[in-house]
């Protein structure tokens, strides 16, 4: 990644580009560099947003999902953002939707990939157990339908992250969260154009969900990749881009206004 990352009152994130914001939302041991493909694609033509969600920074008495909508909704304050297309992954998936029900007049168009709230198997059925590099080997490779997209690079930083005790209990306070969080009877709010984006061999939180989710929102469109777990846009980065390419242009802000 060779991106500049910004900070700014407190915040930590990435900013390219001009024009509509895109603004992306990491999972729960996602990191910025998860979007590269999305960046590089877009910020030719959008400003593509990102920020780094303060998951293992957060106290675990206050860890969880309403404490990551706030924060959100902080970021967008100091940024002065508005009029976005806010896309999500896994637990930023979660976060968006939260965010969209909340303050549904800074949403005009969302995506979905793999997004937790409905139903999802965390870390293939278990919390980390810190200290074994074996372990977290094996879960980072869960998450994808091809082993070797977890790099190395990418084991040894969610290595690091869960080799933290306050680290590891934040992660399990929110993923605990987001599993009582169940969002199901809200869904209906979403008016906004939504696009779903679902890996067809999502083992983390599986096509049925993704089929779920475009049954209760109902301006929604589902595509599913194959070959593909649970990060659409590492794992499959072209594909993911042209259908998320396509949708909006499908669904122009000027018309939505």
């Amino acid at each position: 990644m060779s991106y500049l990352i910004k900070e700014s009152e407190g915040y930590r994130y990435i900013d390219e580009g001009k024009g509509d914001v895109l603004l992306l939302l990491h999972g729960l041991f996602g990191a910025l560099s998860n979007w590269d493909g999305v960046i590089n694609h877009f910020k030719k033509d959008y400003r593509v947003v990102i920020p780094m969600l303060p998951i293992y920074e957060m106290n675990p008495r206050e860890a969880g999902l309403e404490a990551l909508v706030n924060f959100t909704h902080g970021f967008v304050q100091s940024q002065n953002l508005s009029d976005m297309t806010l896309i999500g992954n896994s637990l930023g998936g979660h976060i968006a939707i939260l965010y969209t029900i909340a303050y549904p007049e800074q949403v005009k168009r969302l995506v979905l990939t793999g997004s937790s709230g409905l139903f999802e198997n965390g870390m293939g059925g278990s919390y980390p157990k810190r200290g074994s590099y074996e372990y977290i080997a094996e879960r980072v490779a869960y998450t994808f339908y091809d082993p070797k997209v977890a790099t190395k690079e990418l084991i040894d930083e969610v290595f690091e992250t869960t080799n933290s005790i306050p680290k590891c209990m934040s992660i399990v306070a929110i993923a605990k969260s987001a599993q009582r969080n169940n969002i199901a009877k809200e869904l209906h709010q979403i008016e906004v154009p939504t696009l779903l984006v679902w890996g067809l061999n999502d083992t983390i939180t599986p096509p049925n969900v993704g089929h779920e989710f475009n049954r209760l929102i109902a301006n929604s469109e589902l595509y599913f990749i194959d070959k593909c777990c649970h990060a659409p846009m590492m794992e499959h980065p072209d594909r993911f881009n042209e259908l998320l390419d396509a949708f909006l242009v499908k669904n122009p802000l000027l018309e939505l206004a």
